[in-house]
C-alpha cells in the first residue's frame, strides 16, 4: 500500500510542478475545484445536474488555464521542454484532452439525432445533456484507467484514478492562495532554478 501513495504523491508531484506554473491557472484550478466538489455533493441528489455543473464550470475552467494561460515554452525549473511534459504525462495531455472536449460537446448531438434519447419533451434537453456528459466522463476516466493497465501497470491506472477523483480536494489546498497571488500581480508562481 506504501508504494500506491508514493505513487500517488509523485503523480501529484509531477502535475503541480509540470503544469501549474500560472497563478491563473491555479486560480482557475481553484474554481474548478471548489465546483467539483459541489457537484461530487449533487452526484447524491441529482446526477444529471451534478455533471451539467462538472462540465460546464469545472472542466472549463480546469482547461482553459491549461490551454491558454499556463506556459508552453521551455520550463528552466524543471529542464524540460513542452514536448517532453507532453510525452511523459500519466493522464490526459493537450492533444487527448482535446478529444475528450471535442467528445463532451458532441455528445448533446446524440439527442439531436436520437430524440428516444431524451426520454422527454424537449424542456428536458438539459437534463438528457447532463445524463450524456455524466457518461462521458465516467467513460473518460474509465477509459484512460484501463488505458493505463495496459501501458504502464494495473497500479499506475488505479494510482492515477485516485489521483483525478481526489484531485478537487487536493487543489483547493494546493491553490487557495493563488487568487490573492495573482491580485498581487504575480503572473507565475516562484520557483527554484536548479541548473
Amino acid at each position: 500500500m506504501s508504494r500506491f501513495f508514493e505513487e500517488l504523491s509523485t503523480q501529484r508531484w509531477d502535475d503541480h510542478r509540470y503544469y501549474h506554473h500560472s497563478r491563473i491557472n491555479q486560480s482557475l484550478h481553484l474554481l474548478s475545484a471548489v465546483s467539483f466538489v459541489c457537484a461530487y455533493a449533487l452526484l447524491f441528489k441529482d446526477p444529471a445536474l451534478a455533471a451539467l455543473l462538472a462540465w460546464l464550470v469545472s472542466m472549463t475552467s480546469r482547461q482553459a488555464g491549461h490551454f491558454f494561460f499556463e506556459p508552453k515554452g521551455y520550463d528552466l525549473v524543471n529542464q524540460a521542454t513542452h514536448a517532453h511534459k507532453e510525452d511523459i504525462k500519466v493522464g490526459y495531455n493537450l492533444r487527448r484532452k482535446v478529444v475528450l472536449m471535442a467528445i463532451w460537446v458532441a455528445a448533446p448531438l446524440l439527442l439531436l439525432l436520437d430524440p428516444a434519447l431524451r426520454g422527454a419533451p424537449w424542456q428536458d434537453w438539459a437534463h438528457a445533456t447532463g445524463w450524456l456528459w455524466l457518461a462521458v466522463g465516467v467513460g473518460g476516466l474509465l477509459f484512460r484507467t484501463v488505458h493505463l493497465f495496459f501501458i504502464k501497470d494495473v497500479q499506475a491506472g488505479l494510482v492515477w484514478m485516485t489521483k483525478i477523483l481526489t484531485d478537487p480536494f487536493h487543489d483547493i489546498m494546493l491553490y487557495y492562495k493563488a487568487p490573492m497571488a495573482l491580485l498581487r500581480g504575480e503572473l507565475i508562481e516562484p520557483r527554484q532554478y536548479h541548473g
